[in-house]
Order: structure tokens, then sequence, then C-alpha cells
């Protein structure tokens, strides 16, 4: 009992000389890991500062569309600018609007299919944006806690492996192989869980924002559907 409370005591259990004892797959483990944990907190940092920088500017782009001013007044603001989110959808149907007229439009419909056309792609191209790394989420979270298996697995080869080489069944002789093992399931875990609950965060605000944007694209649609109408059936009463 003393020699093995000895043989205990040489062995240190704290998590940084857990890992330097650790063998060269289960650090190689470790490591991608946490590596993949730091990730996973820097993808939360940017798209928790992004999304609420997109959710300003559509209230400020709301605010200001709505306010009465008038749909060139406001194309000229922002035509010249770098613009997201609903600003883009705006501008990229403003701007097949003025070309189509500018060309002498004449027909309704292929022009209203031109203008839905450039706001569907605006509005994928936003889309993608949002939904940027978050693909890198789902593979964290899916994937680490197999990596930390793996790296348990190696660990207790190791441990099977030093009671082999002293023909020893003490715990002092398993104990290192063990919490190493459970360490690598720790990191998997302390990768995974992060990322699992971020994906499914990010990915439900995203889907509001986008949903947000479809709507203005819908009612912009309309607005302007009105307005072709307008222009090209005055035309038409002028020459009656």
């Amino acid at each position: 009992m003393e020699q093995v409370g000895l043989a205990a005591a040489t062995h240190d259990v704290s998590l940084w000389s857990l890992f330097m004892q650790a063998g060269f797959v289960v650090k190689l483990v470790m490591l991608g890991l946490i590596a993949a944990s730091v990730w996973t907190w820097a993808i939360v940092v940017d798209k928790t500062l992004n999304y609420g920088r997109v959710r300003r500017q559509l209230d400020s782009f709301e605010q200001v569309f709505w306010s009465g001013q008038s749909l060139e007044e406001l194309y000229r603001t922002l035509a010249d600018r770098q613009t997201a989110g609903m600003g883009a959808i705006f501008v990229s149907a403003m701007r097949e609007w003025k070309k189509s007229f500018e060309r002498g439009a004449r027909s309704p419909i292929g022009l209203q299919m031109r203008i839905d056309r450039a706001m569907d792609v605006t509005l994928a191209r936003e889309s993608e944006t949002l939904e940027a790394r978050l693909g890198s989420l789902a593979t964290i979270g899916s994937a680490a806690p197999f990596i930390g298996l793996f790296g348990t697995v190696v660990g207790i080869m190791t441990s099977f492996q030093a009671i082999a080489g002293s023909k020893s069944t003490n715990l002092a002789v398993v104990a290192p192989g063990i919490a190493e093992a459970l360490l690598a399931t720790a990191i998997g875990l302390l990768a995974a869980i992060p990322a699992v609950i971020a994906y499914n965060k990010f990915s439900a605000d995203a889907g509001k924002l986008s949903a947000r944007m479809e709507a203005f694209a819908d009612e912009f649609s309309a607005i302007l559907s009105r307005q072709i109408d307008e222009k090209l059936q005055s035309p038409r009463q002028a020459a009656q």
C-alpha cells in the first residue's frame, strides 16, 4: 500500500501535466480540439456583432424607406454607397428599373420579372453572407465528440500497454493513461457543445433576418409593379 501511495504521489494529475504526459497522438487530438474551440468562439463573437449590425441597418433603412422620401431621392443617396441588406436589394431593383426605362421598356411583365430576378439574386447573396461560417460550427459540433473519443481510445490503449509493460494493475500505473483519455473526451465536449448551441441560434437568427429581407423584397416588388403600370399606361392614355 505504501508503494502504491508513493507511486501515485509521483504522478502529477494537473491539466497541464496530463497534457504534457500524453502521447503524441493524444496531444495532437487535444491541440486540434482546442483550436476548434477557439475558432468556435471567434465565430460566435463575429456573428453576434455582425447580426447586431445587420439588425440596426435593417431598422435604419426601413425607417428611411417608409418615411415618405421619394424612391428616386433615396436611390441617389444609396447608389454610390456600399450597401447591404435591404439597401442592397433596393439599389439592385432601382438600378434595373432605371436601366429598363432608359432603354424604352414596353412589356410590364418582362420588366417585373427582371426586377424580381435582380432582387432574388441580391437576396441570395445577402443570405449567403449571413450564413457564412455556420457550416464550420455544424462541422465542429458534430465531429468534435468523435475526435475526442478517438483520443480517449488511444489513451486507454496507452493504459493497457502500461499494464502489460509493468505487469501490474495498480492505480498508479493505469491512472495517467485513463486521465489523459478522459481529458481528450472533455476537450471534445468543450468544443462541441458551444458549437452546436451557437449553430442553432445563429441559424435561427439568419433565417429571421433573411425572412425580413424577403418580406421587404415582396413589398417593394408590389410598389414597383404599381408604378410600372402607371408609367406604361400614361403614354397609351396620352396617345388615345
